[in-house]
C-alpha cells in the first residue's frame, strides 16, 4: 500500500517532465539554471558524437578481426537512405524569371528539300499558297575512304623523282576528320579506347586499339604549345585565378591534378604531389624553378614556424640571386642536417615563392580563390576563401538535440543572408556598403548560441575574416570556387572511366586536351571544329591566346588592382 502511495505521488512529477523536443533554454529565467541546462545539452551532443564514432570504430575492428580469422566482415550494403546533402545550392539560388528560347535559331540548316503534295489528290480549284517549314535534324555516319592516286614524275637529267603531296591534314593512312573525331570522342564524350574501337569498326573503319591510343597521345606538339601559350595569356589577362586539385593516377601511382581556372580559360596540370613547390610550379607552368632567400622568403618561413636556428643560418644566403635545386639540397644537407622533411620542404617552398614573385619573365598571380588547404597559403600576396566551403562546415553538423537543430538552421539562414548581401555588393560596390558589410560580418560572427560545436565553427569563420571579405577589396572575384571544383569533377569522371594515363605522353595529352576542351567552351569555340582546323592547317579559327587576350580586354578582370 505504501508503495502504491509513493507511486501516485510520483505521477504528477512525471507529467511535468519536459521532453528534449520542448526544451528552449532561452525561456529559463534563472541564469545559473540556464547555463546548467545548456552545459548538459552540450554534454549530450558530445556523448552522442562519441557513441557514433565508437560504433564505427567498433565495427571496423570487428571486421578486421573477422578478416584475420579468415571470415568475412559486415556486408557493405548500400543503405536505401541517401547520403547527407551538404549542398548549399537551394540557399544560394536567386529566383529568376524563366524565358523560353527558340531552339530553331541554334539549328544549322544543311540543305532544303521540297516535299510535294500528290497532284492526283488535289481538286481542280486548289491554289498554291507557298510552303510550311518543318526542320528535321538528322545525322549520317558512313565511311569516306579515299584512294589517292599521286602523280609521279622522273627527271633523267636530274636523276630525281617528283611525287605529288597529299592534301593538307592527310598524314599516314587516316584522314583529318577521323583523327579529330577520335580526340573529340575521347576528351569530350569520355569514351574509352575499346568502346571507340568498337564504334569505329561498326561504321566500317579498319583500325586497331593501339592506333587509336597513338592518335590520342602522340604527335600533338602544336596543341601542347598552343595550350601553354593560352595558359600564359590567361594568367596575363587576369590578376586572380581560382585553383583546386584532385587525385589522379599515372601508371597506377597516385598523383594530383591541379585545376587553374578563370573566366578566360581552364587549365589542368598533373604533378606527383600537391605541396607548395608544385603549386608554384603549376602557376608558373614550370618556367620558374629557382630559390631566392630575401626578406619575403624569411617572413614566410617565420609565419610557417621554421626553427629560429635555421632562420639565422639561412641569413648567409640572403641575396637577390636565385639558387638551383641541387645547390639548395646540398647546402641544407651540409648546414642544417637536423631538419625534418616538413621543415626542409617549408624552407624550399618559401624561397621558391620569393623567386616566383621576384622574376618578371612570367605572369605572377596576385590572388588565389580557393579552399582553406595549406598548400595554397603564402603562394600569392592575397587569398580569397570560398564561402560555399565555409557554409558546408555548418551543414555537416548533425545535432541530436532539437533545440540545437533549431539553432543550426537559424544561423545557417543568417549565414546565407549575409552571402546574398555580398553578392549584391559585387554588382554595385561602394565604400559605404563595404564598411557596412564589414560591421555586419563582425556582428554576425560574434554570435554565441550556447551550442558548443556551432559556436566553435562561428569563431573559426570569424578568424578568417580577411580572406572571406576579400571581395570587398576586389569585387570582380567570385565568392566561391565552384568553377574550379567543376573542372576538378571533369577529371574525376575521366579518371573513373579511363583510370589514368600510363606514360608521360599520355599525362601531357590528358592535361592539354582537357584544358583545350574547357577553354574553347569558355571562348565559345566548337572543340571539334578547332581540332579539325588545326589538323588541316586551315587556321580559320584564331589562335587561342589571341581569343583569350580579346576576352580579357572585354571583361577587364583586374579593375580593382588598377585603382589601387
Amino acid at each position: 500500500m505504501n508503495k502504491l502511495l509513493q507511486y501516485e505521488r510520483m505521477l504528477p512529477v512525471r507529467e511535468k517532465v519536459m521532453s528534449l523536443s520542448e526544451i528552449d533554454i532561452t525561456k529559463i529565467e534563472d541564469e545559473n539554471m540556464r547555463q546548467l541546462v545548456g552545459g548538459l545539452l552540450n554534454i549530450i551532443e558530445n556523448l552522442s558524437a562519441d557513441v557514433r564514432r565508437l560504433q564505427d570504430e567498433n565495427q571496423r575492428l570487428r571486421d578486421e578481426n573477422n578478416h584475420l580469422k579468415g571470415e568475412q566482415g559486415k556486408p557493405d550494403i548500400k543503405a536505401k537512405k541517401s547520403a547527407p546533402d551538404h549542398s548549399s545550392e537551394d540557399e544560394r539560388r536567386q529566383p529568376r524569371k524563366h524565358q523560353k528560347k527558340s531552339k530553331r535559331a541554334k539549328i544549322k540548316i544543311d540543305r532544303e528539300e521540297i516535299v510535294q503534295v500528290d497532284r492526283a489528290i488535289l481538286p481542280p480549284d486548289a491554289d498554291f499558297k507557298g510552303y510550311e517549314e518543318v526542320v528535321v535534324q538528322e545525322i549520317v555516319l558512313h565511311t569516306d575512304n579515299i584512294s589517292f592516286l599521286k602523280e609521279k614524275f622522273h627527271s633523267a637529267s636530274e636523276g630525281k623523282t617528283y611525287l605529288a603531296q597529299l592534301p593538307s591534314g592527310y598524314v599516314g593512312t587516316f584522314g583529318p576528320n577521323l583523327r579529330a573525331q577520335v580526340i573529340t570522342l575521347y576528351y569530350v564524350c569520355q569514351m574509352t579506347e575499346p568502346k571507340m574501337h568498337a564504334y569505329l569498326t561498326q561504321i566500317g573503319i579498319d583500325i586497331s586499339v593501339g592506333t587509336i591510343s597513338n592518335m590520342l597521345i602522340k604527335g600533338h606538339e602544336q596543341f601542347h604549345k598552343e595550350e601553354a601559350d593560352g595558359y600564359q595569356a590567361s594568367l596575363e589577362g587576369s590578376p586572380w585565378q581560382q585553383i583546386d586539385d584532385t587525385g589522379t593516377r599515372v601508371n597506377g601511382d597516385n598523383h594530383y591534378c591541379h585545376i587553374v581556372d578563370s573566366p578566360l580559360a581552364t587549365h589542368y596540370k598533373t604533378t606527383s604531389s600537391k605541396n607548395r613547390l608544385n603549386v608554384i610550379n603549376v602557376l608558373s607552368n614550370g618556367m620558374v624553378q629557382g630559390f631566392r632567400c630575401n626578406e619575403q622568403a624569411l617572413q614566410i618561413m617565420k609565419s610557417l614556424k621554421t626553427p629560429q636556428y635555421a632562420l639565422k643560418k639561412l641569413e648567409q644566403l640572403f641575396s637577390n640571386q636565385d639558387y638551383d635545386q641541387d645547390f639548395m639540397d646540398n647546402w641544407l644537407s651540409d648546414n642544417l642536417p637536423r631538419l625534418n622533411d616538413q621543415q626542409h620542404g617549408t624552407i624550399l617552398s618559401s624561397m621558391a615563392i620569393a623567386a616566383y614573385h621576384a622574376q618578371d619573365d612570367y605572369p605572377v598571380v596576385k590572388l588565389l580563390v580557393c579552399d582553406n588547404a595549406g598548400q595554397f597559403k603564402c603562394v600569392t600576396y592575397e587569398l580569397s576563401l570560398c564561402w560555399i566551403h565555409e557554409g558546408r562546415h555548418y551543414k555537416k553538423l548533425s545535432p541530436v538535440i532539437p533545440y540545437h537543430q533549431k539553432l543550426q538552421q537559424r544561423f545557417l539562414g543568417a549565414f546565407w543572408k549575409f552571402y546574398h548581401h555580398l553578392n549584391s555588393y559585387r554588382d554595385k560596390p561602394t565604400l559605404e556598403k563595404a564598411a557596412w558589410l564589414e560591421r555586419y560580418f563582425d556582428r554576425l560572427f560574434a554570435t554565441r548560441t550556447g551550442y558548443d560545436e556551432l559556436d566553435k565553427l562561428i569563431a573559426r569563420t570569424q578568424s578568417k575574416k580577411r580572406p572571406l571579405l576579400m571581395v570587398l577589396i576586389h569585387p570582380e572575384i567570385p565568392l566561391h570556387n565552384n568553377s574550379a571544383e567543376l573542372g576538378a569533377r571533369q577529371r574525376v569522371r575521366k579518371r573513373k572511366i579511363s583510370f589514368g594515363p600510363r606514360v608521360k605522353d599520355g599525362v601531357q595529352a590528358w592535361d592539354t586536351f582537357m584544358s583545350l576542351v574547357a577553354t574553347t567552351r569558355k571562348l565559345g569555340v566548337n572543340f571539334h571544329d578547332y581540332i579539325l582546323d588545326r589538323i588541316m592547317g586551315a587556321s580559320c579559327i584564331p589562335p587561342l591566346p589571341d581569343l583569350i587576350e580579346a576576352q580579357a580586354q572585354h571583361l577587364n578582370l583586374g579593375t580593382s588592382w588598377q585603382e589601387i
